[in-house]
């Protein structure tokens, strides 16, 4: 049973694998025995120790995913380094916080070009390739709790997020028969830096905890293992699966 859940001899890209939720899933892929292609504005030097010391090879590239502009140098430059894909995580996300009577317009098309265009159009420049290459691969989306529901003060957060679990079933629809997986991973409330402000706020913490079955906010290392099920064999008949790992926020 173990063999369906190992990685060894692939390779997964996983933009904003730096930090948070993005390096605790590149670092799940390489223990189960992926390499790694890291994208992303900041360097990836703390996850590129961490994917090592796991036996694993990291490469980095560096792109703004803010625009769609280096997205075909990007997989250009993955094949180049690794020789080959068979994973996308697409993680990298940004997020800004307003009253929605305040929410500017600068705002809205920040997270919704990082969040959702870029996202889509970086899985279709990977998908080309692999039916061009007459194979399937894994791509996994990070969505989130506010692909479900409406939060509060983040309107194009929620925006972008309940349209990339919509793409992840369009997409499904389209490449399932071509051997291509697209799921989501929905992460609930986890300690990282685009939570801080919650984290700090006192009554909102504590309102937050008070509705987590498990108690507690989610640590990154929480995702990993979600992470590498659908990158896996074991999860070859999954299609456009939404996979909540809150600590039971929606099941309250």
């Amino acid at each position: 049973m173990t063999s369906l859940f190992d990685l060894t001899g692939q390779v997964a890209l996983v933009t904003g694998a730096n930090m948070g939720l993005g390096q605790a899933i590149a670092v799940g892929l390489a223990q189960a025995g992926a390499d790694i292609v890291a994208v992303g504005r900041s360097a990836s030097d703390e996850t590129a120790t961490l994917v090592e010391a796991a036996g694993r090879r990291l490469f980095q590239v560096k792109a703004d995913l803010s625009t769609t502009e280096p997205i075909e140098r990007v997989v250009f430059e993955a094949y180049a380094a690794a020789g080959r894909l068979d994973i996308l995580v697409n993680n990298a996300g940004i997020i800004r916080r307003a009253d929605s009577l305040d929410f500017t317009e600068e705002d809205w098309d920040a997270v919704m070009n990082t969040n959702l265009k870029t996202v889509f159009f970086l899985s279709q420049a990977v998908a080309k390739r692999w039916v061009a290459d007459n194979r399937g691969g894994k791509i996994i989306n990070v969505v989130s709790m506010l692909s479900f529901q409406g939060g509060l003060r983040v309107p194009s957060y929620t925006a972008s997020k309940s349209g990339l679990a919509g793409i992840t079933k369009t997409l499904c629809n389209e490449w399932a028969a071509k051997g291509i997986n697209v799921n989501g991973l929905a992460p609930g409330y986890f300690a990282t830096n685009n939570t801080a402000q919650l984290q700090a706020d006192e009554v909102r913490n504590r309102q937050i905890l008070e509705r987590i079955p498990a108690g507690r906010w989610g640590t990154p290392e929480d995702l990993a293992g979600a992470a590498v099920f659908l990158a896996s064999r074991a999860a070859d008949y999954m299609h456009g699966a939404i996979v909540p790992v809150d600590g039971g926020w929606l099941a309250r």
